[in-house]
């Protein structure tokens, strides 16, 4: 005896056994609701010949063929993902908009008895909310600013944060990139605008308003990754501690953490060539020698002291904060960075 269909509004309710997202890997991929499974009714190929179809034959022949892959599919997922789901299994399902491809999952689902919803509106409905969302969660957190000059370890004073369990949004984690220009990480790509969205939102959904959020000062842009705005505005705002540690010292952890950017001196060179400033061609051209010379802990420092450390600088200006307090670090290392840590945990509380 077939289950009813439902169609639902909320995508996060706690009456789903599962999500499951019927749209094409590609699409998955670019952007979908936190925890949900990818099970397409159609390929990324199998769309492009439907449509294809549809353009140089006939709409009616298109789908004809897209009928054909959708069931093959959904059998395939029952067969397999679904096998051992029980008789009281919850899915919600949703596609693009909430169309065909949905309720071809859901039918079947359906036929088989599992109650089935079906999220109105589809991914653009979920879409819809997550900017919406990610306003209505910041209002309700103290957000507290990690800031210094560039190597001071903020990252890793997140990280410490985290292992012992304060709240923190580590911004340059969910963009996968650290920010500057020379920011690439190793073997990562970034997510899209719209995952790195999801990411923040889904990160901030798991917090508790009465304990404090921390995160590190930013520019608005990481990498090629926007910070949304009703976030951005209240990063310029909120109380910060702020880190110091000498130059050199700075300079050396970075030459060691950059490692990666190294092994490829033509890259580095052209990114080098790329940094905006005031510090004019002379200065350009003593980096790009200090590349071809391997001479990475003087690269670094210079980078530091004729740009990074001025831009820093500037940046204090455009925001509005308070200093909650201030770190004079003697170095870099391990051991003076996780004092801090300990100290920043047990006054925040």
């Amino acid at each position: 005896m077939s289950a009813p269909i439902k169609f639902v509004d909320e995508w996060d309710s706690k009456n789903y056994d599962l999500i499951i997202d019927v749209r094409s890997p590609g699409e998955f991929k670019e952007d979908h609701i936190p925890g949900a499974v990818s099970l397409p009714v159609l390929t990324d190929e199998e769309r492009g010949i439907v449509g294809t179809r549809h353009k140089d034959v006939s709409p009616f022949e298109a789908r004809k063929l897209g009928a054909a892959f959708v069931s093959q599919n959904i059998g395939i997922h029952i067969q397999n993902t679904l096998n051992k789901e029980g008789r009281n299994f919850t899915p919600l399902i949703y596609c693009w908009r909430g169309g065909q491809r949905s309720k071809s999952f859901a039918l079947v689902c359906s036929e088989i008895g599992w109650q089935t919803f079906i999220l109105k509106g589809g991914y653009k409905t979920y879409r819809q909310s997550v900017i919406s969302k990610i306003e209505e969660l910041v209002l309700g957190f103290s957000f507290i600013v990690i800031a210094g000059r560039t190597g001071t370890r903020k990252t890793d004073i997140l990280s410490g944060l985290a292992n012992r369990g304060a709240q923190v949004l580590d911004l340059e984690n969910l963009a996968a990139h650290r920010g500057s220009l020379l920011g690439r990480l190793e073997k990562k790509v970034q997510p899209s605008q719209k995952m790195f969205e999801t990411f923040i939102m889904d990160t901030l959904r798991q917090f508790a308003s009465n304990k404090p959020v921390y995160l590190e000062s930013e520019s608005q842009k990481i990498g090629q990754r926007q910070i949304p705005e009703p976030l951005w505005r209240l990063i310029k705002v909120s109380p910060q501690i702020t880190i110091k540690a000498p130059r050199r010292y700075r300079a050396s952890y970075l030459s060691n953490m950059y490692k990666h950017l190294t092994r490829d001196s033509a890259s580095l060179k052209m990114l080098i060539e790329k940094i905006p400033g005031r510090h004019g061609p002379n200065r350009t051209q003593h980096w790009c020698s200090l590349i071809k010379g391997k001479s990475w802990e003087e690269l670094s420092f210079d980078l530091l002291k004729f740009h990074y450390d001025p831009a820093y600088d500037r940046s204090l200006k455009s925001n509005d904060r308070t200093t909650i307090c201030e770190y004079d670090h003697p170095d870099t290392s391990d051991n003076v960075l996780n004092e801090t840590v300990d100290d920043i945990f047990a006054r925040n509380k």
